[in-house]
């Protein structure tokens, strides 16, 4: 085995990284507007590695997505619920600016973003019909990997 390599981090670089994030949320989003917008479906796919949510209309025309590697974070604090609740923001943000009044929130993966990121677009005072999880299931479909041997 080789040593371990632990790194420490310092106040002022975790504030640093704090200010960044909040300055990625407060840009100006640019939004394409077509037309009018009165629901829409927020897709929230969330993975070990990162969460990725997308905004759409009803029909499933991408009108805008976020990702927490978007957003500011890096490495594994794109894994975190922390992470995936700024992202849930953001797309809220654009909600409120398309003017959405009702979104339904669908789930995929099983990361550490899936509730953070719902309890999230909740709070956000958007008016949320319906959550739905959409994380595929096999049926006993395809044969599983072998089991890793560590």
């Amino acid at each position: 085995m080789g040593k371990k390599h632990v790194t420490e981090e310092n106040q002022e670089e975790a504030i640093k990284e704090k200010e960044k994030v909040d300055a990625t949320l407060k840009k100006e989003v640019k939004v394409k507007m077509a037309d009018r917008v009165l629901e829409g479906k927020v897709y929230v796919s969330s993975s070990y590695n990162n969460t990725i949510i997308t905004l759409t209309d009803s029909r499933g025309q991408v009108l805008a997505s976020k990702s927490a590697g978007a957003v500011g974070f890096k490495g594994t604090k794109k894994a975190t619920s922390f992470a995936a609740s700024r992202v849930a923001e953001a797309i809220a943000n654009v909600c409120k600016k398309l003017a959405i009044e009702k979104i339904s929130v669908l789930i995929k993966g099983i990361g550490a973003g899936r509730e953070s990121a719902v309890r999230t677009l909740v709070n956000q005072s958007l008016n949320v019909v319906s959550i739905k999880d959409i994380t595929p299931i096999p049926h006993n479909g395809c044969r599983p990997k072998k089991i890793r041997r560590v």
